[in-house]
């Protein structure tokens, strides 16, 4: 039986033009750019210099703490410099600036094709190597994943839950891996399994995918402990809190964390990730990148090294096309418009999304008509219409109090709204500045 979460949600055209699409591996580019601030916490502190030469895996900049993660080259050649430059939020942040030189790789790292099914290492262990190789959540959030898996006392989790949903319109990243890479992603989930001490585990795949459905339950019986389950197809089914209310009807508390009903999340992306670092020694230096749109020549899923420009992938989908209006990075539920083609993929970059110029302006913004469809999607059970007018008139504390920090900037009410009010624009500011008050109190 199909499940889904209840409250909100909306259905907007699936437009998955490179589902199918076997994955391509782009090939290597003369220069990298590698962000320094490719997850969420403390950015990594480099460890460089000018003139450098590094092998592929090697790290370019450690973990600046807990919440924080390491930083590798995905190339092998010189350090040509050290630079900021603008990221997929266009804000600009340290850099690394590679000339590649062939394709040297650690000596420590496995390339084979060889697949590795033995468990060898103890949860500490496995938690090291996931530390030790960068990886962090890929389904957008970027939480470095050692951090999941070192559970604080006095916390029990019952269930590991791999999110297979990939709920954006657009993207199919996810959905092509889990065609390609089953076993390793099943390893993957193991591997984290052991980590966190569960046998239980869900993968969580919505219903407009059923080869990847088909293909998981197939190898699920090899598998102990690990449960396929299809999911009714609704939007933001992907959101954390909506999958572990539809997979098994926990609900997480107004500002509490998966952890607080036991559960542990972790992106398809990631398994994936984690099968790598913990059984081939290979740390996050390349991802799965959907390249699409409505115009786009040759929607694409291309394997990707950290670090190269959005342009070189953009060429391999046929090039720009003629009536582009914007290049947004990420799905158009949730992703953010980029400055410039020169911006570097990262470890977060789920996809490429090419609009037409007919779809990327901003229709003009109406009053208001109470009609509450944005508070009947929300997924949090919030008031999007009243938390804009408040943030509009700067009443900070009443943006607070109507749980504004709940918003998990899904984009639904703005995407339902028939005023064309920039609803989510509105709470991204409102969250933002209740961030920075909290944040004071506690100086």
């Amino acid at each position: 039986m199909l499940k889904t979460f209840k409250l909100g949600g909306v259905h907007p055209p699936e437009n998955k033009f490179s589902a199918g699409k076997k994955i391509e591996q782009l090939p290597i580019p003369k220069t990298v750019t590698i962000p320094i601030g490719q997850h969420i916490g403390a950015p990594a502190q480099i460890i460089v210099k000018r003139g450098d030469e590094v092998k592929v895996g090697q790290v370019i900049a450690k973990a600046g703490g807990f919440v924080s993660a390491n930083i590798h080259s995905s190339v092998s050649g010189k350090v040509k410099k050290l630079d900021e430059t603008v990221d997929g939020s266009g804000y600009r942040r340290p850099s690394v600036v590679i000339d590649v030189e062939g394709d040297e790789w650690l000596d420590t790292i496995d390339k084979s094709d060889t697949f590795d099914k033995e468990i060898k290492l103890s949860a500490e262990e496995i938690t090291k190597k996931v530390m030790e190789n960068g990886i962090v959540g890929l389904g957008g959030a970027t939480f470095p994943t050692h951090v999941k898996l070192s559970v604080p006392a006095g916390k029990n989790v019952s269930y590991l839950i791999i999110n297979a949903v990939e709920c954006e319109p657009y993207l199919t990243a996810d959905h092509q891996l889990m065609l390609e890479k089953g076993d390793e992603i099943f390893l993957g989930t193991q591997l984290l399994m052991k980590a966190l001490g569960v046998t239980e585990a869900i993968i969580g795949i919505e219903n407009n995918k059923p080869d990847a459905i088909s293909h998981l339950e197939n190898l699920a019986k090899k598998y102990s402990g690990i449960k396929i389950q299809g999911l009714k197809v609704k939007y933001p089914q992907g959101g954390e809190k909506q999958l572990i209310k539809a997979l098994i009807n926990r609900e997480v508390p107004s500002g509490g964390l998966p952890l607080d009903v036991g559960c542990v999340v972790q992106n398809v992306g990631t398994a994936f990730a984690v099968y790598e670092a913990v059984q081939k020694n290979k740390p996050l230096l390349e991802r799965v990148v959907s390249v699409t749109g409505k115009s786009v020549k040759t929607p694409i899923n291309l394997m990707v090294r950290i670090g190269t420009a959005t342009s070189e992938l953009v060429e391999a989908a046929g090039g720009l096309p003629e009536d582009s209006g914007k290049v947004v990075s990420g799905g158009p539920m949730m992703g953010k418009a980029m400055a410039d083609l020169t911006t570097p993929i990262a470890k977060g970059s789920s996809g490429v999304l090419i609009f037409r110029n007919e779809e990327a302006g901003r229709e003009k913004i109406h009053p208001c008509i109470r009609c509450a469809n944005c508070v009947s999607v929300c997924p949090m059970g919030l008031e999007p219409y009243l938390l804009m007018t408040l943030t509009e008139k700067h009443d900070y504390d009443r943006v607070e109090s109507e749980r504004a920090l709940d918003c998990i900037e899904c984009g639904s009410c703005s995407y339902t709204c028939p005023s064309t009010r920039p609803l989510l624009d509105y709470i991204r500011l409102g969250k933002s500045t209740v961030s920075k008050i909290i944040r004071s109190r506690k100086q």
